[in-house]
């Protein structure tokens, strides 16, 4: 009996090839403004001349009917919400069979939240007091890192190029880290400059990690696999 080899498409990467470059060199470029950021403010408990000048980064500069706004979005990066929406995107991958984008979901966002979680004890910047650990802020890693795993999904999906595809998840992390980042600072929770750093955090793990999953995928699927004719 003849034999033939198996030759379906493979499962689309999650980080697209016409983007490797520039998100590489926009995660080398986050890493550099973590760690830098980092070791500028490591130990510190006040703000510094930057939190300063956007606001008193201590009080609670909001109110209603904007504080109601605030917490909605910060209750995105609480336990609850941020389960939830990690739930509603892998659930949304598994519908559509994409199995390799589901682990990507998982892969991106919590790595990201795990990195943010280390570095705050590594720089021990606090607020409000000893054990309030600050830098960088987790709630807009994590919000960022989701938005720019759904945007390389997005890219990949409708096949965006280079220019399309890095300004949807450009478009989508500024979106994302700006919203997070704002009620942060409103409700007093974090420093503009720990804002910016968990921003960065989510940028700097994201695209290694999209790549992380494509080789682990790729390495793991069967290639030239026979079937009967």
């Amino acid at each position: 009996m003849a034999l033939d080899t198996d030759t379906r498409p493979a499962p689309s990467a999650v980080l697209p090839p016409a983007l490797r470059a520039p998100l590489g060199l926009i995660a080398v470029l986050a890493a550099v403004v973590v760690a830098a950021l980092g070791v500028m403010y490591a130990g510190h408990t006040e703000p510094g001349a930057v939190d300063r000048w956007f606001v008193e980064p201590t009080d609670d500069s909001v109110r209603a009917p904007w504080r109601g706004l605030a917490l909605a979005v910060d209750f995105l990066g609480e336990p609850v919400g941020a389960a939830a929406l990690i739930l509603a995107a892998v659930a949304g991958c598994l519908l559509r069979r994409r199995n390799r984008a589901a682990v990507f979901v998982v892969v991106g966002v919590g790595v990201t939240v795990v990195v943010a979680t280390l570095l705050k004890s590594l720089v021990e910047r606090t607020i409000h007091g000893p054990g309030n650990l600050s830098y960088p802020s987790g709630h807009t890693a994590f919000l960022t890192a989701l938005a720019l795993v759904v945007a390389l999904l997005a890219v990949g999906r409708f096949g965006l190029g280079r220019a399309g595809g890095t300004l949807l998840v450009l478009a989508a992390g500024l979106v994302a880290g700006a919203a997070m980042g704002w009620a942060q600072v409103a409700l007093g929770a974090h420093y503009p400059t720990d804002v910016l750093g968990g921003w960065c955090t989510a940028w700097a793990v994201v695209p290694a990690a999209a790549w992380s999953v494509d080789r682990v995928a790729d390495r793991r699927r069967p290639h030239g696999r026979p079937k009967p004719r």
